[in-house]
């Protein structure tokens, strides 16, 4: 037994900040960003607007695609680092505003690597016997932890949130295997320093920025690179095939370059990379979800097709997937 992604959703917030917006914030302009990075625009929440409320709207579009009622979920993980609160979790909100009563609900902190580390964990969970109608989501509001006045990391990040709903196959379909890895000794290369209990909320912590994102970019992209590599060459080797056997990729859209990178080593053609970075830009979690919705609601996955998955964020976390549609 298996899981089958049997749906996708994804939300948007309206709120589109272009890179001539950001030449008015710091020292850039839209060739410095768009050479070193692809994206073009991202998707920012609106005043008020809590990572939760856009799980729900990406939930709702894959339950009603998969023809599931909320109160059928067995199961509700949401893969975030940026919960409405440091406690209770975003899925448990989730849970109450989709009135999934029955269901299970809790968070996985994995950043942009969230989502795969929770459909590889509701993959094993429906192989084990222990669910059987699962909604994975991955949602950030990355707008909220951005320094905007560093300008190597706030053209990069931007809001929105994806969803897959998995039950077990009836057949050759679904989730082949999931690979997931971590190396913690890489943690000070992308991370928020403040808000925890390292750095608690305090006046020092606002006056120097702590609460939001640091990056080493250079580090990270190196990192990137050769992880994904390795944690896809893992994966086609774990089910007995190669680059060329798969018809799409679906990539964390975290840079172009790392993207090209990856594809490159891989020996496979950008023609198979869904990208959608240039109008969103890193959404962390929600991206690879939200990725996956789009080609899905293209039609560019048919029956059968075989689809290579990865993802990498912070910690550093990062994995990989091989599923046939």
């Amino acid at each position: 037994m298996r899981a089958r992604i049997v749906s996708t959703g994804s939300y948007s917030p309206e709120a589109v900040v272009t890179n001539a917006d950001l030449e008015k914030l710091v020292d850039t302009n839209d060739a410095w960003i768009v050479e070193r990075t692809g994206i073009r625009e991202r998707r920012k929440a609106a005043p008020g607007e809590t990572t939760s409320q856009m799980c729900t709207a990406a939930a709702r579009e894959a339950l009603a695609l998969a023809g599931w009622s909320a109160e059928e979920l067995d199961l509700i993980i949401v893969g975030t680092i940026t919960p409405d609160y440091p406690f209770p979790s975003c899925a448990v909100l989730v849970q109450a505003s989709l009135g999934a009563k029955r269901a299970c609900a809790f968070d996985i902190s994995a950043a942009c690597a969230g989502s795969l580390f929770a459909m590889g964990l509701g993959d094993q969970l429906i192989r084990a016997g222990s669910a059987k109608k699962v909604l994975v989501l991955g949602a950030e509001l990355l707008t909220g932890i951005t320094d905007w006045t560093d300008r190597n990391t706030c053209v990069l990040f931007g809001d929105g949130a994806g969803a897959m709903c998995l039950e077990p196959s009836t057949d050759e379909r679904g989730v082949l295997s999931t690979h997931l890895f971590t190396d913690g000794n890489a943690s000070k290369i992308l991370y928020q320093p403040g808000g925890g209990s390292a750095h608690p909320v305090s006046q020092r912590v606002v006056d120097e920025r702590l609460a939001t994102i640091r990056m080493e970019g250079r580090e990270v992209y190196k990192f990137a690179v050769r992880a994904l590599v390795e944690a896809m060459q893992t994966a086609l080797a774990a089910n007995g095939l190669t680059a060329a056997d798969l018809d799409h990729v679906i990539a964390h859209q975290a840079n172009l370059r790392i993207i090209e990178a990856v594809a490159k080593r891989l020996d496979i053609p950008m023609s198979k990379v869904w990208l959608n970075l240039e109008q969103y830009g890193n959404t962390s979690s929600a991206s690879l979800p939200t990725t996956l919705d789009e080609a899905n609601r293209a039609g560019m996955l048919k029956p059968g097709s075989l689809i290579g998955m990865m993802a990498i964020g912070a910690g550093m976390a990062w994995g990989s997937a091989v599923v046939r549609w």
